[in-house]
């Protein structure tokens, strides 16, 4: 696997996203896959908010599903449950958002889709892969790593149960997060600071298998799993969780 990221000029509100993949990816090659930040995607789409026009704690609560008020930890953070992950303050943040709080794409998967089809058609290739990546926490791990909140082009996940291992034993759960897995080496390259670095093309991944069509919806539903099926269920059904206005 190679991972190059990119950097580009500082994304503005209203930016033509598309113009700036024609400006900063290089040439793609077939079954290539293209990490974009979250951040930028929804900046150009305008998904953004003036810092001071607005309570942050009621944006959070009209994003999320469902949220943790920040007193309840040390660190001032709103938990959430949005578009069904478990996410720090619904996604919102204002790192390099120069006076803006930036809420997530409006719908992940459509921007996901209209990206890699852009990018089949621009450089006319079959087979190419498009991640929207953010940064996420892990209970229990300090450091943050990386999360898909979109994808397209690839099978998001790879099963194992049923295969056996060196010993011949079956597996009886493990599934691979591809999708996952590709956004936190992405992520690794594009930086968390101030590299200006939102781009990054992954190729040489002859683990990846590569579709071209969108993910169907039921290959979108494999990956999601209720808080009854969780194996952390129990703590997250017994969270003080308030009800927030956002969709799943």
């Amino acid at each position: 696997m190679i991972v190059k990221a990119y950097k580009t000029s500082k994304i503005k509100p209203g930016d033509n996203f598309f113009k700036i993949l024609d400006k900063y990816l290089p040439k793609l090659n077939e079954r290539d896959i293209v990490a974009i930040s979250s951040k930028v995607v929804a900046t150009c789409e305008g998904r953004v908010v003036k810092e001071g026009t607005v309570d942050k704690d009621k944006l959070i609560a009209s994003e999320a599903q469902y949220y943790i008020p920040r007193y309840t930890n040390p660190y001032n953070v709103t938990l959430t449950v949005t578009r069904n992950i478990l996410a720090a303050a619904a996604g919102i943040d204002e790192s390099n958002g120069n006076g803006y709080y930036i809420l997530w794409p409006k719908d992940l998967q459509a921007s996901a889709n209209k990206i890699r089809e852009y990018l089949c058609k621009k450089f006319e290739r079959k087979y190419i892969g498009v991640i929207l990546t953010d940064s996420k926490t892990t209970p229990m791990r300090w450091g943050v790593t990386g999360i898909a909140l979109g994808y397209s082009g690839f099978r998001g996940l790879e099963s194992f149960i049923g295969k056996p291992d060196i010993y011949g034993r079956k597996l009886e759960y493990t599934t691979v997060s591809v999708m996952d897995n590709l956004a936190s080496a992405a992520i690794l390259e594009m930086g968390e600071s101030n590299e200006q670095k939102p781009l990054a093309v992954i190729g040489d991944l002859p683990m990846v298998k590569f579709v071209n069509h969108n993910p169907t919806k039921k290959e979108l539903d494999e990956w999601k799993i209720t808080i009854e099926e969780d194996l952390y269920g129990e703590f997250l059904k017994n969270a003080p969780w308030i009800k927030g206005k956002g969709r799943a």
